[in-house]
């Protein structure tokens, strides 16, 4: 019980501190544009700029008179007042707003520096207070009176908090900036810069990165841009460094839906600059916060050696960001921090990985969960996970998708039906159809990585798997744990531990097909085996696969050039030395009758860079052909067997392999 109750106290203590975080990040992140405005105009018109322009950058006199430019105001009165409009707002909308950046212009003032600090307690002071005086008087203002009284009375409150302001808030915060100034210089004249990192990065992964980005460290590196130049402050939390090393040791070390989606995670956290999408990644493996910290470390550390840094923040946190506010006299500085960043963080990463005792990477839809949950909100990225490898609910049916619904996607559905039945979940649906019969009501969507895209349109609600065959994908084991893990959650079966039902799953599986389409009748007979192909390519192959089902009676004759133009638009390898090549959906009209020929070449023969030693043509009608389907990934998802049938002497070999079809 006590345990209970400080879990819930340390999870509330820190809602508190991320919600805190949040909404002083809150007032800066919608102002982003006007720092990078101001960046951008420092680093191009200042005196040491790229084109100095005395009038624009604030230097020299005009007429005997010193220029202002835009730099000064901009920092000075635009930027601080633009955060306390942002705060009041937040508390009070518009009219708190309006009071917040009255209040503040007191600070600005009486303090003559920069006042973001200043803004950012005087702007929600001025909406917090205004909104308690206007319910003293709530709905006992005469009609007629009520502008009269809202106008007077934020004037004269916003009059009096920017005396206070003036007065007592700016000597406060004046003190408060120039102590954490003399701070940040102490940290950075000893070289304890860098040791910040062991702050800042694991808090980034508790979603405190905004708060103390923009919170804490934006104004500090405002403050310290406009005294030097230029702030290594602005790149403390924004290096995109130490995250894309944690993803690159993904991408070669990692396993399953993790090591999948680290390629496309890299991309959105480099150059999008959303570094949220790599925090599951560490929630996965939490030692990985030691490689973050070490990255972080060295970026900091190298931009301190350098003398190197950003004349404005860099948001989003993106490479393209950093480069663009990079002082004209830091670019070598700050790319070295990026990259040795990068390095050291995915040396460290990799050495984690490498060594961990389980070798099984955690539940990457799982880490984005708990991710969401910890930052108490939706995220932008975690849905990339859900995506690829995760479902919200339980999975009760998953469906192969292909051009027909007939060959290679009945194939792929045999296999994994297997899969899931002998890891004992019997009960999950495993289909197989056409994309154009597609519906919306399936957990669970497979289909051949180029069909992914027609596919998804009309299956939004589902969870997308894309493979490159369906015969051997590693893809499949992902989904049994995804089976594993639905199951587990909705009723408390152990995921490591599911009923042992594999041997009863497949005496079932023998009996029947799929469907219940019975054995197979005389879907494959004799005269459609061929041990001894001719042909010497693919399209010969095809073609004689093609001509036993005519011979057989089971297509018409144009059928087999709907077989070659399925293959142009989609490859029927399979894997394991097979390939089905099956006609399209629009050629369902030209089959007569459920049919199945197997051809094998002995030498192999070339399919798009694939070898192939076994062609499979394939007509059905009315799912008549799955059994033997069944029966044939049976025999291909067995690397014996498939030795096996390469050395059978016989047909009645190789029927014999894939079961009594003719009984």
């Amino acid at each position: 019980m006590a345990t209970q109750t400080e879990a819930r106290s340390g999870t509330s203590a820190r809602v508190r501190v991320q919600k805190f975080g949040t909404f002083l990040s809150g007032m800066i992140m919608p102002n982003i544009g006007a720092f990078i405005a101001w960046g951008l105009i420092t680093a191009l018109f200042i005196e040491k700029g790229w084109l100095p322009v005395p009038q624009l950058g604030g230097f020299g006199e005009t007429d005997g008179v010193a220029n202002t430019g835009l730099v000064g105001p901009m920092i000075t009165y635009l930027l601080p007042l633009l955060i306390a409009y942002t705060g009041g707002r937040m508390v009070y909308d518009v009219r708190g707003g309006v009071v917040g950046a009255i209040a503040t212009m007191g600070v600005i003032v009486g303090a003559g520096i920069p006042m973001f600090i200043g803004a950012m307690i005087m702007g929600p002071l001025g909406g917090w207070t205004m909104k308690r005086i206007d319910a003293l008087w709530d709905g006992k203002i005469r009609p007629g009176f009520e502008m009269l009284v809202n106008n007077f009375s934020a004037g004269i409150w916003g009059a009096l908090l920017a005396m206070l302001g003036f007065y007592g808030v700016a000597p406060l915060v004046q003190a408060f900036s120039t102590g954490a100034g003399n701070v940040v210089q102490f940290l950075v004249n000893n070289g304890l810069l860098p040791l910040t990192s062991i702050f800042i990065e694991p808090a980034k992964v508790l979603f405190l990165n905004n708060a103390i980005n923009h919170g804490v460290l934006t104004p500090l590196g405002v403050q310290q841009s406009l005294e030097q130049g230029k702030s290594m402050l602005f790149l403390l939390e924004a290096n995109p460094g130490p995250g894309l090393g944690i993803l690159l040791a993904y991408m070669f070390f990692g396993r399953g839906a993790a090591k999948a989606s680290a390629p496309g995670a890299a991309i959105i956290h480099f150059v999008g600059g959303i570094h949220e999408i790599y925090f599951p990644y560490v929630l996965m493996r939490p030692m990985l916060i030691l490689a973050a910290i070490a990255g972080g470390m060295t970026g900091i550390a190298t931009l301190s050696i350098t003398n190197a840094g950003l004349v404005a923040p860099a948001a989003p946190g993106s490479i393209l960001a950093v480069i663009a506010q990079t002082a004209r006299d830091s670019y070598i500085g700050v790319i070295l921090a990026v990259v040795l960043a990068t390095a050291v963080s995915f040396l460290v990463a990799s050495i984690i990985l490498r060594t961990s005792k389980n070798q099984e990477d955690g539940d990457i839809a799982g880490a984005a969960s708990r991710m969401e949950s910890m930052k108490g909100k939706k995220s932008s990225v975690a849905g990339t996970f859900r995506s690829t490898s995760a479902t919200t609910g339980p999975i009760r049916n998953i469906v192969f998708a292909c051009d027909a619904g007939m060959g290679s996607s009945a194939m792929g559905a045999s296999v994994l039906r297997n899969k899931i039945r002998a890891a004992g979940f019997p009960d999950v649906k495993v289909v197989n159809l056409a994309i154009a019969n597609l519906k919306d009501d399936y957990d669970v969507v497979v289909t051949h990585q180029d069909l992914a895209a027609r596919a998804e349109p009309l299956t939004q609600s589902a969870t997308h798997v894309s493979v490159d065959n369906f015969m051997n994908s590693p893809r499949y084991d992902e989904i049994v744990e995804l089976v594993r893990a639905s199951a587990a959650s909705e009723s408390g079966l152990d995921p490591k531990n599911p009923t042992p039902v594999a041997v009863a799953a497949e005496a079932d599986y023998g009996s029947t097909g799929p469907d219940g389409a019975g054995n197979g009748g005389d879907v494959l007979a004799e005269e459609s085996v061929v041990l001894e192909g001719r042909a010497t390519t693919q399209e010969d192959a095809i073609d004689e696969a093609g001509r036993l089902l005519v011979e057989r009676g089971a297509v018409d004759v144009t059928y087999v050039a709907a077989m070659h133009e399925r293959e142009r638009s989609v490859p029927t390898y399979m894997g394991n030395f097979l390939a089905i090549p099956h006609g399209t959906n629009a050629a369902k009209d030209l089959i007569k009758r459920s049919a199945v020929s197997i051809v094998r070449y002995p030498e192999g023969i070339d399919w798009n860079g694939k070898q192939v030693k076994f062609v499979v043509g394939v007509a059905g009608v009315n799912n008549e052909h799955l059994s033997i389907l069944s029966a044939i990934a049976r025999v291909f998802s067995d690397k014996a067997q498939v030795a096996k049938l390469d050395e059978a002497t016989t047909v009645d070999e190789v029927l014999a392999l894939f079961g009594k079809v003719n009984a």
